[in-house]
Order: structure tokens, then sequence, then C-alpha cells
């Protein structure tokens, strides 16, 4: 076995996509579980821990390494179907750069990331509950964030529309 095709442990050896290019970096790897490569993935990722002030929240992030290293993979990205629920304090992450500004006095490292995660067909829900307890409403979030009834609700929902959930 050569090395050229596998994973080497190391940050250099992770790349920039080419469907999200500033966020999701991702490794090649030499891989044992083979997928359908024209399957639609229908995958939705569940958040609550709010990325360290004036930084991208790593497990947003994870949604741009999803389509990139399966875009990279021969997967098209129109069968790439994610949707993003955020609950607890990660909804501050959500909140408009100027907002997030005001109430945190750093830049919101999330906005364009979210941004170019909508553009690339990702649903991006925030838990109506959570938004109703750290008093978040709906005109305070990045144009494109939508407002679920719940976070429960919101992954029946999608369960129910055939997505999966993502369990990390």
């Amino acid at each position: 076995m050569t090395t050229s095709n596998i994973a080497l442990a190391g940050a250099e050896q992770f790349a920039a996509g080419s469907v999200i290019k500033n966020y999701g970096k991702h490794a090649k790897v030499q891989q044992d579980l083979n997928f359908d490569k024209s399957a639609l993935f229908k995958v939705a990722f569940d958040v609550s821990e709010q990325g360290k002030v004036g930084e991208v929240n790593r497990k947003i992030e994870t949604l741009a390494r999803f389509i990139n290293m399966h875009v990279a993979n021969g997967v098209p990205a129109e069968n790439i179907h994610l949707a993003l629920v955020v609950h607890g304090k990660a909804g501050f992450d959500l909140l408009k750069a100027s907002l997030y500004q005001e109430k945190f006095k750093k830049t919101n490292a999330n906005s364009a990331l979210l941004q170019d995660l909508m553009k690339n067909q990702v649903q991006v829900y925030l838990c109506g509950q959570s938004a109703a307890y750290y008093d978040i409403e709906h005109e305070l979030l990045e144009p494109g964030v939508k407002m679920a009834l719940s976070a429960m609700t919101a992954h029946a929902v999608l369960n129910s529309k055939g997505y999966s959930l993502n369990p990390f």
C-alpha cells in the first residue's frame, strides 16, 4: 500500500473544497466504505454549543466539510441536501453581523459561512424555544435562517422527509 492515497496525520493534509472554498477543509482518504455516488444525501446536523466569540463555530463548519468532501469524491452537489438545526446558546451564532458585533464586540465569523451554506441548499433552522429563552427574535437572524417551533420539532419534520441525523 502506498501512502499517496491515504490520509496522513496533520492539518497540512487538509485542503479547501471546490464548492465552499473558504470553509470545510477535508483530507483525501483511502476508503473501505463504498457509497453510491449518485445517491441523494439528506442529512440533518444538530448544534447547541455556541462557538468561541468572534470565531467560526466548527460544528457549523462541519456542513461545509460534508459538502466539499462528498463533491470531491464524485457526489453531485445537487444530490446533497443538508439541514442545520440550532438550539441553545448556539443561536447567537446565527445573529445578523451588526447585532452580533453590538452584543459581543467582535465580528460574527459565522455570517459568511452561513450565507455560503444557504447558497448551497442548506436549510438553517433555529429552535423557537431557545430563541424565546435567549430573546432572539426572527428579525435578529441572518437572512435566510428559519425559525422552527423547537429543535425537536425540526428534527421530527426533517426525519419524516427522509433526513438522517448526523451523530456528531
